[in-house]
């Protein structure tokens, strides 16, 4: 019932957002002088914030834009390389990259936003790197013949990932898959992979929960799975072809973070009808490109949510020793020659200061030498893998770990 009354509000909404869209071109049409006079402006930009707020949306585009380097323009080619029922790996690479250029994987969240969240991530990382990322499916449209996807899924495609690639391959955790990726890399360092990460970047991940609690961490606390279960998981409707999946909506996911920080938000939209009052398409277009990316919401199967938060937020079972992947106990200190990096933002409310630290804890006998902590100052959630303070302060400390680091031998 809740995802048919969310298609059933959406249905509404969109066609809502289809009219003001089309009572704003008339309002703009030279041919009106109404659109001119008196409240013509405003009345237009209110209808545009609204169209914008409620349109039909899409997986977007990576589009990632061409690289100046050295004075010269190198574009940037992108490719599947390997297709999978629940997640592709997607390759970007420039023109002009040295051969010797650091293999870097891309781990993104899955956790109701597509990939293209990290579009500023690849966009920074392709000037000076071979790039791969992690582009996970839209639970909704994966069909129930294709099976299940749990936890153990998705540190089973980044070993099949890391394997692909070969030796020498660098990973960036962002967030959420900070702990599957740490369990992936444990798990072929145990086992001697050849294919085990050269270094490991956690960024804004809850590795340690127990660290500097968020709200976000306090709601999964506060409620027990089986509340989760039956609240906030729906079937697919028919109209998609998961029909029958069991999911965990991305629009709820999305409701939950806009509810985070809903006055700001709630600004960002009036600003952006006060720069399109006045005729600032330019700071108008930064906004809606933002909540372009922002609004476009995907699936993720029930398994892996309820997974996710039992074992990384109620149970915290990789700090605790107790993390388990296809029944056998994963060792952290089975991490001996992988260099980890740890980077945390001092305003981030999504994942709290030493969450993601703790890690460095865990690999008890990985020397000193090869563990990093860096806490990026007036940084928050968002723009620990975004923004400038990502190009300008971040992403150089990245690139210097992987360099100074190029093999697990």
């Amino acid at each position: 019932m809740l995802y048919s009354a969310y298609e059933m509000q959406r249905a509404l909404l969109g066609t809502a957002s289809n009219w003001a869209s089309v009572g704003a071109r008339l309002l703009d049409n030279p041919a009106l002088p109404m659109g001119y006079m008196g409240m013509g402006p405003a009345m237009a930009s209110a209808l545009k914030v609204f169209a914008h707020l409620y349109e039909e949306r899409g997986k977007p585009d990576f589009d990632i834009q061409p690289v100046e380097k050295d004075g010269e323009t190198h574009y940037v080619s992108e490719s599947v390389v390997m297709e999978k029922p629940f997640g592709n790996l997607r390759r970007f690479t420039r023109d002009g990259l040295p051969d010797d250029a650091p293999k870097l994987l891309i781990v993104a969240p899955m956790s109701g936003h597509y990939a293209t969240l990290l579009r500023g991530t690849v966009q920074r990382m392709v000037e000076n790197q071979q790039v791969w990322i992690t582009d996970w499916a839209d639970a909704r449209l994966v069909p129930v013949s294709e099976g299940h996807f749990d936890l153990d899924d998705y540190i089973d495609y980044l070993i099949e990932f890391l394997q692909f690639l070969g030796p020498d391959t660098h990973v960036l955790a962002v967030c959420q898959p900070s702990v599957p990726a740490f369990a992936a890399t444990a798990i072929m360092a145990e086992a001697e992979d050849e294919c085990r990460p050269a270094s490991l970047t956690m960024m804004g991940g809850p590795i340690d929960t127990r660290a500097s609690p968020t709200s976000v961490n306090d709601l999964a606390m506060d409620k027990p799975l089986s509340w989760f279960e039956n609240n906030v998981i729906a079937t697919v409707p028919l109209n998609y072809p998961g029909a029958g999946r069991r999911v965990y909506p991305g629009f709820l996911q999305l409701a939950g973070f806009l509810s985070m920080n809903l006055s700001d938000h709630m600004m960002s939209h009036y600003e952006m009808f006060k720069h399109m009052t006045v005729g600032d398409q330019d700071s108008a277009d930064r906004t809606k490109g933002f909540y372009d990316e922002y609004l476009s919401v995907c699936d993720m199967t029930a398994e892996f949510y309820l997974q996710t938060i039992e074992h990384v937020f109620q149970e915290h079972s990789l700090p605790k020793g107790e993390f388990v992947h296809r029944g056998k106990a994963i060792d952290p200190d089975a991490i001996r020659d992988t260099a980890l990096l740890a980077i945390e933002g001092e305003h981030d409310d999504i994942s709290g200061i030493g969450q993601t630290r703790a890690a460095l804890d865990l690999a008890e006998h990985l020397p000193a030498s090869k563990k990093k902590y860096h806490m990026a100052p007036d940084v928050g959630h968002y723009g620990i893998f975004n923004g400038s303070k990502w190009r300008e302060r971040i992403a150089p400390v990245v690139e210097e770990w992987m360099r100074s680091n190029p093999s697990v031998s």
